[in-house]
């Protein structure tokens, strides 16, 4: 109990420490100032979630990043074990970028403001016209050149299976035309969910090849979202 209060003070001080920047960088944002608002969240972010990751004590395997595109934006799609998936993936994947995220952390202060610049859509699940907006939103996102992240099971399984991916997760890829790259996460879910309490866990995330949408029919399109669920459970 007291090693997990330790961690969540430890950042939210390290968040304090980067408000005047982040106050900087909202200033740009203002000013329609897009490109440099993009250049400069995206080292924000990393150090950031990094750190939430790194103050666990958490040990990081990384496979597989020479298979991240590095001219074009993509739509990044894994499982998802634990509260800890996010920092992971904004930390120890190079390049900005974004996730489909609840509503409710809109309410979250200091939180809500960094995803608002990181380009974060946000989701009201039980409003299916706010939810049409929003992937119509991260579709101009990825058209923009951001990168976004999808959890297609809708939950964490906190160490159980993997659950079924929902085919509608897959539409921001499909109608963007993006590359889909599939992740999987092996061991969040041990830093947190396991214990109800922190601990430190031997994480391994792999970054799989690149998964093609453009330019296929619709029956090859209906086939990705168990081929891309094959793929990420394939380095569990």
């Amino acid at each position: 109990m007291f090693r997990t209060l330790g961690v969540l003070l430890k950042i939210i001080f390290y968040m304090f420490k980067k408000q005047k920047k982040l106050k900087e960088i909202k200033k740009l944002e203002k000013e329609g100032k897009e490109q440099e608002v993009k250049e400069q969240i995206a080292p924000l972010v990393i150090d950031w979630a990094k750190y939430c990751v790194d103050v666990t004590g958490a040990e990081v395997e990384v496979v597989g990043l020479e298979n991240i595109p590095s001219d074009r934006s993509v739509v990044y799609i894994g499982n998802h074990q634990g509260l800890m998936d996010i920092p992971l993936l904004l930390g120890y994947i190079p390049y900005q970028k974004a996730f489909i995220a609840k509503i409710e952390i809109l309410k979250v202060p200091m939180i809500s403001d960094w995803m608002k610049l990181m380009k974060c859509v946000f989701l009201a699940r039980k409003n299916p016209r706010q939810s049409v907006e929003a992937m119509h939103q991260g579709m101009e996102n990825v058209k923009k050149g951001y990168s976004m992240v999808i959890f297609p099971e809708g939950t964490r399984s906190k160490g159980g299976p993997v659950k079924e991916f929902k085919p509608g997760s897959f539409k921001l890829a499909f109608q963007s035309s993006a590359d889909i790259v599939p992740v999987t996460i092996d061991g969040t879910w041990k830093i947190y969910e396991e214990h109800k309490n922190i601990k430190p866990a031997k994480i391994k995330l792999t970054i799989h090849p690149v998964v093609k949408t453009e330019g296929l029919s619709k029956e090859e399109l209906r086939e990705i979202p168990a081929q891309v669920q094959k793929i990420v459970e394939s380095a569990l």
